[in-house]
Parts: C-alpha cells; structure tokens; sequence
C-alpha cells in the first residue's frame, strides 16, 4: 500500500483553523481547486467538482470534531489509485496549529512512487491554499 503525506504550520489557532476545514462540506472555502461541493446521503457524501471539471465522489468514513480530524475514501476520482483512505487533523502547535493531510491508496496502473509523488503534491498544494487564508 502506497502512502502520501503533507503538512503545514499555520498562524491561528486549532479551533479557528477547524472552523474554516472541520465542515466535510468545506473545501471550496480553502481549496481553489474545489470550487463546487455537493452533500449526499445525509452528509456522508461529497461530491466534488474540480476547477478543470472533473468529477470526484468522497465518503466520510470517520469523523471526530473534539479531535479535529475527519478520513474519507474515495468513492469515484479521475486518479490512478484504488483502496484509498486520506485524512485530515488539525492539532494546537504553541499559538498556532499544524494541519496534516495524509492518505494510503494502492496504485493503479502507475508506480508506486507516482501515485505517491501526485497525492503529496495535491495535499501540499491544498494546504498551501489553506495556509493563504492565514495572513501572518
């Protein structure tokens, strides 16, 4: 099973952070690369749509707000991996927070090492987008 992970330190604390991504309806509120986002199935489902217009359909598999993490998998998404499980946690870090992003997938039909060099860019990049709502 590959494995992808990005993090980010972030000038605001964890309960203002997870205020802004803690939703599982949120992420074209942070992500400009998810500019619509649909629920389903009483909130368990989000279907995506990408800024280049692809389609990706996520369930939420768990979801615990104290702990300020949720993980989904992937239910239908234009990459090449199946069986993936990502998750998302934001934790205190001295005055700010540290949010990590990390996912394990098996790849399909590419390597191991492309299908982790894709989701590590697409988490750094998303928390580089989040960190941007976070002026210093």
């Amino acid at each position: 099973m590959a494995k992808a992970s990005a993090f980010i330190d972030i000038p605001a604390s964890a309960d203002e952070v997870w205020q802004l991504i803690g939703g599982f309806d949120t992420l074209p509120d942070w992500l400009p690369f998810i500019p619509k986002s649909e629920l389903s199935e009483g909130g368990r489902v989000r279907s995506l749509q990408t800024a280049d217009g692809a389609k990706v359909v996520e369930r939420l598999e768990t979801f615990d707000n104290t702990g300020k993490t949720y993980s989904y998998s992937i239910l239908h998404a234009p990459f090449p991996a199946t069986e993936y499980l990502a998750t998302i946690k934001v934790e205190a870090q001295g005055q700010g927070a540290r949010v990590t992003w990390s996912g394990r997938f098996t790849p399909d039909g590419v390597s191991e090492t492309e299908v982790e060099a894709l989701f590590a860019g697409i988490y750094q990049g998303g928390l580089e987008a989040l960190r941007a709502n976070y002026p210093a």
